[in-house]
């Protein structure tokens, strides 16, 4: 199997990408006019950032994040996940993993100095959210699972979308866009680093539970060299949550950095977007706060624009857009603004086996029940460097649950309007596969990695979906309702629900709609 190779094309874009970044915060005139903006730098921004570059139109892109290419005091961009320190997280005085304890010991999470790191967890009431903070968005802290979903769940979610150019052309677009790959199935079966996957496999096929190789954008190549140790460690390093060093074809690597070398994108990094107002002429002003990585204020500034591309994710777009509409900024807009977001039906669970303790930081298999029970379980690695008698899962499952975001003008922030017991559909499935399983295979659920006695972590999610729903608050192709000019293209167009991690869903809807967008919105 060949590794990827970075073409002479992808190599300029990311040296003009570190090249860009170094020139922030200088004395260098800022642009306060771009024909076209997009805010934020994840999977549906960075489609159209690449797609409105190639058509000449000059675009600057606003990044709340930092861009990560300068390495820390350890020599290494991102910290290890095993000892975390600033790098970690956006700007919290503790790390927040999603596993509370380990062995029954408080070890996971520890202390950390304020920072603009690279993970955030947002909370709500009853509901927190995980998000990448930086050039690249969700791309640098996933799993990497690039999973197509099934066509038939596809067609039930988005009925309005011509499924049969979705996975003829747009599906197979963001793949090869974003150098999906599959691990070859000679170091599947015999790497120790996998052992884990394996026996979970062998265990759910006892219960009658089929398996899928999960294809991923990681580069496999380079972890069978990290196996052999002609290749530095990531992947086999632990690392996932937090950033991988070396390995992942995040998109920095591949569609920004193509983005950049048409010569036609900027990115503006730690640049927070708080407003979006409409100017009588039709344009758009975006104030805009300029921080340093400590969360100082350097500057707040206007930035316009003639064409406006929501790229920020389902909180972000949905924030924005729910401010502008409720401060009067952007009259005319839908009341299906903050409507129909869901956590893609999310519900983490473990369960007692011996899984070996060198332990790949990427997924590669999952648990298919969803023609039976509606439950698609990634077998998610426990990296610790010991053996830990445990079997992760990250479960998706079909909740027709869906939660609604409000404007509170007191923090001028969001509220989600979210009931715990809105999980009750997601844990009822995931408990009747892993009931099953565990009967099969004399195991049990792991009671003390969630926090002491809680077997399925049902309050948090990686793939929040919703908010500014296609055909509802937008139109098929995401111009906002009411609106000129004005794009969403994320997360948030999709309703709360795909079956699947989303992200390359995500990116081929994007791919669909920009193809639609920039050949009949714009003058070029």
């Amino acid at each position: 199997m060949r590794g990827f190779q970075v073409s002479r094309r992808r190599f300029l874009g990311m040296t003009a990408l570190a090249a860009g970044m170094t020139t922030i915060g200088t004395a260098r005139a800022e642009t306060d006019f771009a024909e076209a903006v997009v805010i934020g730098t994840g999977y549906g921004a960075a489609v159209a950032a690449l797609r409105l570059g190639e058509r000449g139109i000059r675009t600057t892109m606003l990044e709340m994040g930092q861009l990560w290419d300068q390495p820390g005091p350890d020599g290494k961009v991102f910290c290890p996940m095993l000892n975390p320190d600033r790098r970690a997280m956006w700007f919290k005085d503790r790390t927040e993993a999603p596993l509370e304890t380990l062995l029954g010991l408080p070890i996971v999470n520890r202390p950390i100095q304020r920072y603009a790191g690279v993970l955030d967890k947002v909370h709500f009431s009853e509901m927190s959210v995980y998000l990448g903070r930086g050039v690249g968005g969700g791309s640098l802290v996933n799993g990497g699972m690039a999973v197509t979903p099934k066509r038939e769940y596809f067609e039930e979610v988005l009925p309005e979308v011509d499924s049969g150019e979705m996975y003829d052309r747009f599906f197979p677009l963001a793949n090869k866009t974003l150098r999906v790959n599959t691990i070859r199935g000679a170091f599947l079966e015999s790497t120790s680093w996998y052992q884990y996957a394996r026996t979970a496999r062998r265990q759910a096929a006892n219960a009658g539970y089929g398996t899928q190789v999960i294809p991923n954008v990681y580069d496999f190549a380079h972890m069978e060299g990290e196996a052999r140790g002609t290749k530095p460690k990531s992947a086999l390093a632990g690392e996932v949550i937090y950033g991988n060093n070396h390995g992942k074809m995040s998109l920095d690597k591949t569609y920004l950095a193509d983005a950049l070398n048409t010569g036609n994108v900027t990115i503006k990094t730690l640049h927070h977007v708080k407003r979006i107002r409409r100017q009588p002429d039709g344009t758009y002003v975006l104030t805009v706060e300029h921080r340093d990585p400590f969360g100082k204020l350097l500057s707040t500034k206007e930035i316009g624009c003639r064409h406006l591309f929501l790229g920020a994710g389902s909180l972000g777009t949905t924030e924005l857009l729910l401010r502008a509409r409720e401060n009067g900024d952007l009259p005319g807009l839908s009341d299906e603004i903050g409507r129909g977001w869901g956590p893609n039906g999310n519900v983490m669970t473990a369960r007692t086996m011996i899984g070996g303790f060198q332990q790949s930081g990427m997924p590669v298999l999952a648990i298919d029940a969803w023609r039976d029970r509606s439950v698609f379980a990634e077998i998610a690695p426990v990296p610790a460097g010991v053996e830990t008698l445990a079997s992760l899962y990250l479960a998706i499952t079909k909740n027709p649950e869906r939660g609604t975001f409000h404007y509170d003008r007191g923090t001028d922030g969001i509220t989600l309007d979210w009931r715990r017991e809105q999980m009750e559909p997601s844990v009822r499935a995931v408990r009747g596969v892993f009931d099953e399983i565990n009967r099969t295979n004399l195991s049990t659920y792991r009671a003390d990695l969630f926090g002491i006695g809680k077997v399925f972590s049902d309050d948090f999610t990686y793939h929040p979906l919703g908010g500014c729903l296609l055909g509802r608050a937008t139109d098929a192709y995401g111009r906002v309702r009411g609106q000129k000019n004005l794009y969403v293209t994320d997360g948030s167009l999709i309703p709360g629900s795909i079956g699947a991690n989303p992200f390359v869903t995500i990116t081929a809807l994007a791919e669909r709609n920009l193809s639609r967008i920039t050949a009949t919105d714009l003058n070029h």
